[in-house]
């Protein structure tokens, strides 16, 4: 798969972005997406993380991210880690045929009443799968927002 820089969160053919709020404060959110088990802990869309660089994290941190759907597998690279703030990734490979580019952005901060997450996928389907890419972006929607709807569940068992 192709690199990306931050550009392509506002340049992408398809870009969805969410925003969450918890009642956690920012540096419990930050904890979790920072952990061993990182998002995989929030529900069972994430089957597993596999950091597979060494702490402390930073740019140019990787992982290996095994979702619940079909057990596609993908490999991760940190292009920006704002410790305690947010980071930034992009994958490098995917055991999955489809996808040309993808890139997540993670932004947390502080509300009157916890934290928020503003989370950003963006991607590029491969040249195969371009036409689809108006039919298929509704289902994309869909798919990443069940992360969202598993981390409101778990922080407020939490909170």
């Amino acid at each position: 798969m192709d690199p990306v820089d931050a550009s392509f969160f506002r340049d992408a053919p398809v870009r969805h972005e969410f925003v969450a709020d918890f009642g956690v404060a920012p540096a419990e959110l930050w904890q979790s997406l920072a952990s061993d088990e990182s998002v995989s802990a929030w529900g069972p869309g994430v089957e597993k993380i596999r950091w597979t660089s060494s702490r402390p994290f930073g740019a140019g941190t990787t992982r290996d991210v095994t979702l619940a759907l079909k057990s596609v597998t993908v490999r991760e690279q940190f292009f920006r880690w704002d410790e305690g703030s947010g980071y930034s990734f992009f994958a490098t490979a995917s055991n999955r045929p489809g996808l040309r580019r993808l890139a997540e952005d993670y932004v947390v901060s502080e509300t009157p009443t916890g934290s928020r997450l503003t989370w950003t996928v963006a991607l590029e389907p491969s040249r195969k799968l371009a036409r689809a890419t108006p039919a298929l972006s509704p289902l994309v929607r869909v798919i990443f927002g069940r992360l969202v709807s598993d981390a409101k569940r778990y922080f407020a068992r939490r909170s």
